[in-house]
């Protein structure tokens, strides 16, 4: 299969029917370009694996050829076996090497395919010549099992025309044998009826012949009707797992394994409750500066700011709810239950007041403005769960902490501080064992927007 992405470049129109194409083959309707690669991915190491069975096949017929004794006439004309064998080899080399740099187009897997079932039809064919027997002698040879081989090696590939390819070829060959043999016969009436002599000599039971070739092609359709069922689930479990892995870039990590392993379709309303602890982070300044920028750099802001922000709550065990824009609602002890989720908070909150104020330096060094942060921390118990309606669906928490974590981050504007917390929170963190230095202030009943009582806050930075 050509390279998608290299058609995407070149050829869109061509990428695009080989997408569908694709997605015809695997049963759904169509596929995204990252599917097609994964599928194809293991497709080359089912290649990569054919091909070294066949090599392990081809050595181990030579070793036995090599050691077991030779019965067969001295002044036989040829001996073609050792001439198959060798082709064979180089063969199985070439596709090796071929396989490890992906360069199996696919003319070349179906030449292999008949390669491998005409070099073992040619192998069994020199029986009679090697034994000098009449030709029929041939057609009770063992060696027809390595065509099972041959046409269940193909299954790894995952593409069913290969699969068919090898079952119709080993087919037309040994019917090829057997037209051969009833042919050539020198006494001209090589057929019978008789099992007994068919068994015990040279001749021919059609029959026999017939359940051979029914064999072959009986296991061909089974394996082929296997292989498109077990394509379709690669499809899906590659797709699922492709999602999954995405999932992650979206959600938090235990929300994403959350829904990545949920045993039932989560529906909205499903939901746990849990003590955690709720913090926002919103950039001051951000909105006049926005202004000021071009979009691109607006949004190269964002991300830097994310990228050292992210990793600081990821650090102390916290997970990111949602972006609000320039704002982070993040949580601790809510998707991954904590014991110390209230110490947690803090940490990362000192953690990240000291990142924000590095990153203003580097910008501040180069000329360029950054806003400062506010943050807002509050504990208490949440609903952690699935929101939205059966059509959109979002991960979140829900409950009195996080409505207050809200307002705590917005009246740091009016205590003219960067960071607040309640002064129960900062009780139930030093309990957790968070380390308080001695910098923090406690302003006692302070009223707070949108709370019917005054709180007692503590000003953590």
């Amino acid at each position: 299969m050509a390279d998608i992405a290299f058609l995407q470049r070149r050829r869109p129109g061509a990428a695009a029917a080989l997408r569908a194409r694709f997605a015809r083959r695997a049963g759904a309707v169509s596929l995204p370009d990252r599917v097609v690669r994964a599928v194809r991915e293991e497709q080359q190491r089912g290649e990569i694996l054919v091909g070294w069975v066949q090599m392990v096949a081809v050595l181990t017929f030579a070793t036995l050829y090599a050691v077991a004794p030779k019965t067969f006439s001295a002044d036989a004309p040829f001996a073609p076996v050792p001439w198959a064998l060798g082709a064979y080899f180089c063969f199985t080399v070439l596709r090796l090497f071929l396989a490890y740099r992906r360069r199996l187009p696919g003319w070349f897997l179906a030449i292999s395919v008949v390669v491998d079932m005409a070099l073992l039809m040619v192998t069994i064919w020199s029986f009679h010549l090697q034994y000098r027997q009449p030709a029929a002698f041939y057609l009770k040879a063992p060696t027809l099992l390595y065509v099972f081989i041959f046409i269940a090696l193909r299954t790894l590939r995952f593409e069913l025309r290969y699969v068919v390819l090898a079952g119709a070829t080993a087919a037309t060959g040994w019917l090829f044998l057997l037209g051969y043999a009833i042919a050539t016969d020198p006494a001209g009436s090589p057929v019978t009826r008789d099992y007994v002599l068919y068994m015990t000599s040279a001749k021919v039971l059609l029959g026999g012949e017939f359940d051979k070739i029914f064999s072959i092609l009986i296991v061909t359709a089974v394996l082929a009707v296997g292989l498109r069922r077990a394509r379709r689930m690669l499809v899906r479990a590659v797709a699922e797992g492709t999602a999954a892995s995405e999932l992650k870039r979206f959600f938090a990590p235990e929300v994403a394994r959350r829904i990545a392993t949920a045993d039932e379709a989560i529906k909205p309303g499903m939901a746990e409750s849990r003590d955690s602890a709720t913090m926002f982070i919103d950039m001051r300044g951000f909105t006049p500066l926005a202004r000021e920028l071009p979009p691109r750099q607006v949004m190269a802001l964002l991300a830097d700011y994310q990228a050292r922000m992210v990793p600081v709550i990821r650090r102390h065990g916290g997970g990111v709810d949602k972006f609000l824009g320039d704002g982070i609602m993040a949580s601790f002890g809510a998707a991954k239950i904590s014991e110390t989720y209230a110490a947690d908070a803090l940490r990362a909150a000192d953690e990240l007041l000291d990142a924000a104020e590095a990153w203003r330096a580097e910008r501040a060094a180069e000329g360029r403005g950054t806003p400062s942060l506010g943050i807002g921390v509050a504990v208490g118990p949440v609903l952690f769960g699935a929101v939205g309606t059966e059509v959109r669906l979002e991960y979140t928490i829900i409950g009195d902490a996080v409505n207050l974590a809200a307002k705590l981050e917005k009246q740091c504007k009016v205590e003219r501080v960067r960071a607040l917390t309640t002064a129960d929170a900062y009780a139930l963190a030093l309990a957790q064992g968070y380390a308080a230095p001695a910098s923090h202030e406690t302003r006692a009943a302070r009223a707070v927007g949108g709370v019917d009582q005054p709180l007692d806050l503590v000003v953590l930075a």
